[in-house]
């Protein structure tokens, strides 16, 4: 089995590798489960190869055509594609958000159009297709009313990977996912980059500073988490799905006091204390357009998880990514 993971160099990309080698195995558009040969991650910058003979990379565009069939070959059996232009750096740069997450999404559609036999394909959407007044909770099937650039371009690249699905050119499923947290390395231009600055700064012995207040409400899950419900996703049958092909991944609500809260309890008063408090307008808007709280009534009945609690993702980052002295 032929896999390719786009945004494979990222934070996820590079988890979910490591997790489908482990497996060995995932099921294919007919519903066999077929032993993975080959994984090709391609990505703006090169990969950290892990060392398995199974896992190539491939740097470059995605609106390079001639990169994109030379990573997606015609045997290829199954795309995770998670490359895309975080939340803050699509509102900021119009233009680099739609090239990136829209047009690049739908040069990767058409090339699995273009493939010997209809692919599985998992699209990492985002709870930022949801806006305006929502029931609370939040159900799969409420209406996409988008209200910042990044929403708008996941909205529609949902809406394609239904149609592609239902003409037969793909066998796709888009994720909603939550909020990632706690991502390691250097925070990023995402709007919630802040959600796991506020843990993994304080952990390292830097003071942070947080742009929203300590009630803004957020739908957030573990790294640990989001690579289990994206094979989640990937493995369900066809017949799972009836009207839609899209899924709100379970996650757990909890405000961003509650964050520093569990900080605290988990790593303790020194540590909680590097975090302060400083509106941004720019960051503020943005999140406060986001839901926080959803009905994964899908994505559970798939077999998807949630996190037990907010210290338990603390105990996560903390026992997997935590740099070590």
């Amino acid at each position: 089995m032929r896999i390719v993971i786009t945004g494979g160099a990222g934070f996820l990309g590079s988890r979910l590798v490591r997790k489908l080698l482990e497996r060995n195995a995932l099921t294919d558009a007919t519903g066999r489960l077929r032993e993975i040969t080959a994984i090709t991650l391609l990505d703006v910058a090169p990969a950290r190869l892990p060392d398995d003979p199974r896992v190539s990379a491939l740097a470059g565009d995605l609106g390079d055509r001639a990169l994109l069939e030379r990573a997606i070959t015609r045997d290829t059996d199954s795309v995770f594609h998670l490359a895309a232009v975080v939340s803050g750096q699509a509102e900021a740069e119009f233009d680099t958000g739609m090239r990136v997450n829209l047009d690049g999404t739908r040069a990767v559609l058409e090339r699995c159009r273009a493939l010997a036999a209809p692919p599985k394909l998992v699209f990492t959407s985002s709870l930022a297709v949801f806006g305006g007044p929502l029931p609370d909770p939040v159900p799969d099937a409420a209406p996409l009313n988008p209200q910042a650039s990044y929403g708008v371009q996941k909205a529609i690249g949902e809406y394609l990977v239904y149609d592609m699905t239902r003409k037969g050119y793909l066998d796709g499923r888009s994720l909603r996912l939550p909020t990632v947290t706690v991502r390691p390395g250097k925070p990023n231009q995402a709007a919630s980059s802040f959600a796991s600055g506020i843990v993994r700064e304080p952990l390292a012995g830097i003071a942070t500073t947080c742009p929203v207040a300590p009630t803004t409400r957020m739908w957030v899950q573990s790294p640990r988490a989001v690579i289990d419900n994206l094979i989640v996703g990937h493995e369900a049958p066809a017949s799972a799905f009836t009207h839609t092909r899209s899924i709100n991944v379970p996650g757990i609500t909890v405000s961003v006091g509650d964050m520093v809260a569990a900080l605290r309890a988990v790593a303790g008063d020194e540590v909680a204390e590097r975090v302060t408090w400083r509106l941004d307008p720019a960051v503020d808007r943005i999140v406060s357009t986001w839901p926080a709280r959803f009905e994964a009534q899908l994505g559970s009945t798939l077999g998807m998880r949630a996190d037990r609690d907010f210290a338990a993702i603390v105990r996560a980052y903390i026992a997997d990514d935590m740099p070590r002295a």
